[in-house]
This record gives C-alpha cells, sequence and structure tokens, in this order.
C-alpha cells in the first residue's frame, strides 16, 4: 500500500430542505455573508428561501451574483473588494460550480493581498480566508467537497485552479430538493462531470485507497442514476444518489486530482469559453482509447462499476468495454459533442496544446499515460 496522506474537514449537511437551515448552520460563523448567488436561484425562489433563513438566524448579508460559467479572476477580485467594503466576515455560495468557486475565490482574496494569480502558481502563500459555506443547485463539480476553485484569466486566457486547504468550506448543505426545476442540459452536463471527475481520480497516479472507494462509488451512482433523473426530474430517490455522487467525486478528486481529460479541456475554456463539461465529453471516448492499455486493471474496474457484466472477459476484454459503456453513458443524456460544434477550430491548436504542456502539466502528468504536443494535437484533430 502507498504511503498517502487523507483529511477532509468539510462538515455536510445532506437531505431533502437542508438548504432551508442556512441560517442557522451560517451563524456560528460570521454576522454577515457575501451571498454569492447565481441567477437560476432566483426564479426558483432558492435565493429568497436562503435570505430568509439568514435573516431569522440574525445573519446578515449582501448578494454579490456576478459570474459567468468559466469564473473570471478580475471577478472575484471584485467579489473580494465588495466583501471587504460591506465588512462580511462569511462568503455563502449558492449554485453551481461557478458560484461555489466564485465563493471560494472571494473568501480567499478578501483576506489575502495581491493577484490570486500568485497564489494559484505558488509565488505567494495565503494566510487565512474567510469561513466558506457552500450550497449546489447543481450536481456536479463537487466542488462543495474540496480545496479547489478553477478561473479564467481574461489577461492571458490561462484557466487554472487554485487548491488550498484555506479555501475548504466550513459546510455543504446537499439538498437534492433544489435539483428538481433543472433542464436537460443542467441534468447532464454537471451530471456527467460527476463521471469524469469519479472516472479520473480513480486511474490518476495520485490516486489511495481512501480516493478509489470514494471513485467507484461515485461511478456506479451516478452510472445507475443520472439517466433515471435525466428521464424525469422529478425523482427524488435518484437525485439523493446523483447529489452524494457529486459530493464523493468532489472528495475524490480532492485527493486525487484529475487527469489528461480536464488538462485539454481548461485552455479551451480559458481561450474559447467553451462549457466545462461539454469541452471534456468531446474528448472522452479518444481519452480513453488512448489510455487504458496503461491502466488495464483500473479501467476493467470502471467497466464493471458502468453495469457491464465482466465476469467472463479477460482483464484487457473488461477494460476496453468501459470505452463503450462510458460512451453510451453520454450518448443516453445527449452529452457527445464534437470540438466544432464548441467552436473549437485547427487554427486553435497550437495555442491550446502550448497550454496543455505548460499551465496544465501537473494534471497532463497524472495520466497513467502522458501525451506529447503531436499526439495532443492528434488527439483534438479526431475530435472536431
Amino acid at each position: 500500500m502507498p504511503t498517502f496522506d487523507y483529511s477532509n474537514p468539510v462538515k455536510f449537511h445532506f437531505g431533502l430542505g437542508r438548504h432551508k437551515q442556512v441560517g442557522d448552520i451560517a451563524h456560528p460563523y460570521g454576522k454577515k455573508a457575501l451571498l454569492v448567488a447565481s441567477d437560476s436561484s432566483k426564479p426558483t425562489g432558492q435565493l429568497q428561501a436562503v435570505q430568509q433563513s439568514l435573516t431569522e438566524a440574525g445573519v446578515a448579508f449582501v448578494v454579490y451574483d456576478r459570474f459567468m460559467q468559466n469564473p473570471l479572476s478580475t471577478l472575484v477580485a471584485e467579489g473580494a473588494q465588495v466583501a471587504a467594503d460591506e465588512g462580511c466576515d462569511l462568503v455563502i455560495g449558492l449554485g453551481g460550480g461557478s458560484a461555489m468557486d466564485m465563493a471560494k475565490g472571494i473568501a480567499f482574496s478578501a483576506v489575502n493581498e495581491g493577484s490570486i494569480w500568485d497564489y494559484v502558481f505558488g509565488r505567494k502563500v495565503g494566510t487565512r480566508a474567510l469561513p466558506i459555506i457552500l450550497i449546489p443547485t447543481t450536481a456536479g463539480t463537487g466542488s462543495e467537497a474540496n480545496r479547489t476553485a478553477v478561473f479564467t484569466n481574461p489577461e492571458t486566457n490561462d484557466k487554472k485552479g487554485l487548491v488550498n486547504p484555506l479555501i475548504y468550506p466550513k459546510a455543504a448543505i446537499i439538498d437534492p430538493e433544489l435539483m428538481l426545476t433543472l433542464p436537460k442540459r443542467v441534468i447532464a452536463g454537471p451530471g456527467a462531470d460527476v463521471l469524469f471527475h469519479a472516472l479520473e481520480s480513480f486511474i490518476s497516479k495520485n490516486a489511495t485507497p481512501f480516493s478509489e472507494m470514494l471513485s467507484l462509488r461515485a461511478i456506479e451512482l451516478i452510472a445507475q442514476n443520472l439517466p433515471l433523473v435525466y428521464d424525469d426530474v422529478t425523482n427524488v430517490a435518484a437525485w439523493e444518489n446523483v447529489t452524494l455522487a457529486s459530493s464523493l467525486a468532489g472528495m475524490a478528486i480532492d485527493c486525487a486530482g484529475t487527469t489528461l481529460p480536464h488538462a485539454l479541456q481548461h485552455p479551451m475554456g480559458g481561450l474559447l469559453d467553451v462549457v466545462h463539461a461539454e469541452g471534456i465529453a468531446a474528448i472522452y471516448k479518444p481519452f480513453m482509447e488512448y489510455t487504458w492499455p496503461a491502466a488495464p486493471e483500473k479501467f476493467a474496474a470502471i467497466a464493471k462499476a458502468m453495469g457491464v457484466d465482466t465476469r467472463d472477459m479477460s482483464q484487457e476484454q473488461a477494460a476496453e468495454s468501459s470505452v463503450a459503456a462510458v460512451h453510451q453513458f453520454l450518448t443516453g443524456i445527449n452529452m457527445v459533442p464534437t470540438l466544432t460544434q464548441l467552436g473549437v477550430r485547427e487554427e486553435h491548436f497550437d495555442w491550446l496544446i502550448n497550454n496543455v504542456l505548460t499551465t496544465m502539466k501537473f494534471v497532463l502528468s497524472n495520466n497513467p499515460r502522458v501525451p506529447d504536443g503531436e499526439k495532443i494535437r492528434e488527439i483534438y484533430q479526431g475530435c472536431l
């Protein structure tokens, strides 16, 4: 068994209706919250319910709602200034991965001087962050369960994560009730991201016995239950399993990180604002075909977790079957876009490949099989 460490200090509050308890959960951590809220939380009444709960608990708040699908570091800095000007001593994120990552970045930047990129690239070391509480309204990124927040630099188009234990949430409220009005695209994209996080953390060179356990359980839960909520958004029992899978996968990548697909997608998100899960989905089949021979035992286990009957297969046959199982799963939720459909062109390849090999070097090296620039070009080319 390899030597490893494991820690996850987040206190999780799971269950239907738990978002209405945010006031009592937040009260011990601060007197005034910057409430980072997605646009979708307004018409659904979710923002109002959170505001009411905070008011009843005596927690003041100010709402900050300026962000986008690939959060800009400039908006993080703006939000941090709002938090400082308003005297906020707590940050609450209500929304999908963008809102939660913004909340983390703001909580960090509000009390650490200079550009957040100095901390992303290790030029400076942070000292503290405001307490963070996260309430996901989509099941996908697992940001509520880890110490990572991903941002885009609008000056360089770099998209990269701040990984820092200071931004672990104090609490995460996982409420399946918040998912019951999601449109199919917002079920499929974040839901596919759960599978991506779980699969990649499982095959990661940095995987540990703890992360492998979390990853495999997340794969099983998402494979069985995401198609159910995609077909019927009101299926509460299935949503309970999907939201649990999302948090488990978020915990797994906190241990082990992600691999080649995330290394290839982040540059697309930074340069072209490609939706995260859709960019990854576009390259997933060739990534699996390229990678499984380097870790057949891992991919055989993935096939089994996806529901493939592998009992009469060799390890290699089982591993190869995982490719079709994942592709079938993505097809069933309409998540098989081409890069061309996402706005990626051959003229972008040189910039993308350079960014993969530099900015995303660590994530790239985490893959069981590490491609060179020409192989990366070949993968991109085959996905147009």
